[in-house]
């Protein structure tokens, strides 16, 4: 009984990461106007790891993983974070934001379908509907770019992101590192800012520090904070105690907001077809974060 009450708390932190995943893709759209894709994401990456950390040393928690275990939160780290940060950094830049976080959820689908596969997670009548629901919802705001022929390079860096993202979910729940979700978390994200940080080197011109746009300074600061350090313990929190594909069917509201926060902050205006995906999208998410009653 106390573990089901307790679970409850676990369905209620997937909204809160909805509403944090989803403002963060305007964030990013500004932030990159002034800073360069790798230089963004090894700055915000190895920002947000660091705050985790501290959080975590002052709060008397182990930073320390096992050996054995390092395999595993590397792999997972690499593509739930690295790889699924890096490649929607150059969606953004050469699609809009709105169609960019429509492609990248269908990281959701992909990871129930995964989790059905190599996890055997059984695919209940709720999750059938939320899948379905899903899917149309994905359809409809996708159907624009379908009917127009627009398809850019930075849909299929968005349609690879959400792949990644569902493989190192995958990971992660198939060999869990045993360690505290923030412990986990801060470790990933200094993996992904390593990654990044190599590519940074590789592929950009490093400049001296140059004076931002107060907006650029917003933005990054939302997206290290919120977007990083407090949303991937939430995530992992939440991934430690619920099944891999209701809390990654969970995250379909992330692109709703991601589309309200396009209109609002960047002037993308939806189509009728968007607003008929977004309003699938929620209910797929409402069918999925309802706890199953207990009998």
């Amino acid at each position: 009984m106390g573990q089901a009450k307790g679970d409850r708390y676990y369905y209620a932190a997937v909204p809160m990461l909805a509403l944090l995943w989803g403002f963060n893709w305007p964030a990013v759209k500004i932030a990159l106007g002034e800073i360069q894709p790798w230089t963004l994401r090894a700055s915000g990456m190895a920002l947000g790891g660091i705050c985790l950390a501290v959080i975590a040393a002052l709060g008397g928690q182990p930073l320390a993983v096992r050996k054995s275990q390092w395999m595993r939160l590397a792999a997972a780290g690499f593509l739930s974070i690295a790889a699924f940060n890096i490649l929607l950094a150059f969606a953004q830049l050469s699609a809009p934001t709105s169609r960019a976080a429509i492609i990248t959820f269908t990281m959701p689908i992909w990871t129930v379908l995964f989790a059905r596969m190599l996890l055997k997670e059984p695919l209940d009548s709720r999750r059938r509907l939320g899948l379905a629901f899903g899917i149309v919802g994905l359809m409809a705001l996708g159907w624009p770019l379908i009917r127009t022929g627009e398809v850019a390079v930075g849909l299929f860096y968005a349609l690879a992101a959400g792949i990644c993202w569902a493989l190192g979910t995958i990971i992660s729940k198939r060999f869990p590192v045993e360690a505290p979700p923030l412990t986990i978390a801060a470790w990933q994200l200094l993996i992904g800012a390593a990654c990044a940080a190599a590519g940074m080197l590789a592929f950009e011109t490093v400049v001296l520090p140059q004076a931002l746009q107060p907006a650029t300074i917003a933005a990054f600061l939302y997206h290290v904070l919120f977007a990083q350090a407090l949303a991937y313990v939430l995530w992992f929190a939440a991934l430690s105690r619920l099944p891999a594909g209701t809390a990654s069917l969970g995250t379909l509201m992330v692109p709703a907001i991601g589309v309200a926060g396009a209109m609002l902050l960047l002037g993308e205006q939806p189509t009728v077809t968007d607003l008929a995906g977004l309003i699938l999208v929620i209910c797929a998410a409402f069918t999925v974060l309802v706890p199953p009653r207990r009998v």
